[in-house]
């Protein structure tokens, strides 16, 4: 055990380090949260549009057609998400080098639209398709604002911009310090979508989806890549970096696609075909934040008969509840403890295999595409991500049920140590 502590001290940790500062992580990371609130809002009509009432539809519809317009407010919330998330990532990109993000967000946004096919309705006109500014676009904002964020920053770090003198408005000064990353950066994009339509490729969204999305699709939607991708969550926060920072970045493009095909399928009235979602990870894999801790802190503030278990209960059960678990890693401490390191990898991968098999046989409801809070107390929260089946809340019972018994004798062992460390100092 002293020689696994020291790998993850000595090899694994710094590692885990790295990988956590690099600025594309970074900036997917921040580019897709900017969407959050909007999808949050989003699920808040969707529940409302889909209540589990019988009847409760044809009513709604009664009244100045309000289901329909609930689903406007959905498809409006939910289906920019590669939108905002384009210029949310060439804005956080260009910034990591200390350059202004939002003329490079802006541009980005352009150069989006630039290789985004156009949809063409005859006596209407040109349109963008709704299906690419979601989710299925979402490739190819991280792609294309990466790119421009790293263009952006180049070129004013370099000084290859158009210089005003000081007594223009500053506004108008960075309009023109835009100009030359922006004229290269859409003059690219504009190369891609003629060569791509030269070579009888209409659609780059579908190309890069194809490429892309089936590795990672490989990983993050399916058990099999779940489990790895929890594991690697349990290690890094383990080892005192913040998991979620590092393994969400590169699975949460896949997890909110797939979030979002459920969604569009439970509008639709059709059965949603995935497990793996975002909500899916969030809400039944890590109950209590990473390491599926609600399970040790409810143990620690119930059971707990030393001090410091009555001490630390007091403060870390309460943000448990909503998912918050820093007060445990840092208070208890998980980190590097190596009486836990067991149980709290051992939880959240069973989590993740009992909600698998239980969605797939059908005894649990999947999640229908609503982005219940991740801050949201568990029973309620599986409740709402399921779509109003309490099926969701009973496995979310089961699953707390199963982490207590995880966790419980490591807990003994965790608080029995504590009172013998009192009574040592006395």
């Amino acid at each position: 055990m002293r020689k696994f502590q020291n790998f993850l001290e000595n090899q694994l940790a710094p590692i885990a380090a790295k990988l956590g500062s690099y600025k594309a992580l970074i900036a997917v990371r921040d580019g897709i949260t900017l969407s959050m609130p909007l999808i949050i809002i989003g699920s808040v009509f969707l529940i409302l549009a889909n209540l589990p009432i019988e009847g409760y539809p044809e009513w709604l519809e009664g009244y100045f057609n309000l289901g329909t317009k609930m689903g406007h407010v959905v498809n409006s919330t939910f289906g920019i998400m590669g939108l905002i998330a384009v210029f949310g990532i060439a804005k956080s990109m260009s910034e990591q080098y200390e350059v202004d993000g939002l003329g490079a967000g802006i541009i980005a946004l352009g150069a989006w639209l630039v290789v985004t096919p156009n949809l063409i309705l005859k006596d209407v006109g040109e349109g963008v398709p709704l299906t690419y500014l979601g989710s299925r676009g979402l490739f190819v904002a991280i792609i294309i604002g990466l790119l421009t964020g790293l263009i952006y920053q180049y070129f004013v770090n370099k000084n290859i911009v158009i210089k005003l003198p000081d007594t223009v408005p500053p506004a108008v000064s960075k309009s023109f310090t835009a100009l030359i990353p922006g004229f290269v950066v859409i003059t690219g994009a504009f190369l891609i979508e003629l060569i791509l339509s030269q070579s009888g490729i209409e659609n780059i969204h579908d190309i890069i989806l194809q490429v892309l999305g089936g590795p990672l699709g490989v990983l993050g939607g399916t058990l099999g890549g779940t489990i790895v991708a929890v594991l690697l969550n349990s290690i890094f926060w383990f080892s005192g970096i913040h998991g979620g920072s590092i393994t969400n970045a590169v699975m949460d493009p896949i997890w909110i696609m797939n979030t979002d095909v459920n969604r569009l399928a439970f509008q639709a009235g059709n059965e949603v075909p995935n497990i793996i979602t975002r909500p899916f990870m969030d809400l039944f894999v890590y109950i209590g934040g990473g390491g599926a801790t609600l399970a040790l802190v409810a143990l620690i503030f119930f059971l707990g008969k030393s001090a410091e278990a009555k001490a630390i209960g007091k403060v870390a059960f309460v943000p448990g509840l909503f998912n918050i678990n820093e007060p445990a890693m840092f208070g208890i401490p998980v980190v590097l403890n190596m009486t836990l390191i067991i149980p709290f990898v051992l939880a959240p991968v069973m989590n993740s295999i009992i909600s698998y098999f239980a969605m797939s046989s059908g005894l649990v409801a999947k999640t229908v595409g609503i982005a219940v809070p991740w801050t949201m107390p568990p029973i309620i929260s599986g409740y709402l991500a399921t779509g109003g089946r309490i099926s969701g809340a009973l496995l979310q019972i089961v699953l707390i049920v199963l982490d207590l018994a995880i966790y419980y004798l490591f807990f003994k062992t965790l608080d029995k140590t504590w009172q013998k460390n009192s009574l040592e100092s006395i």
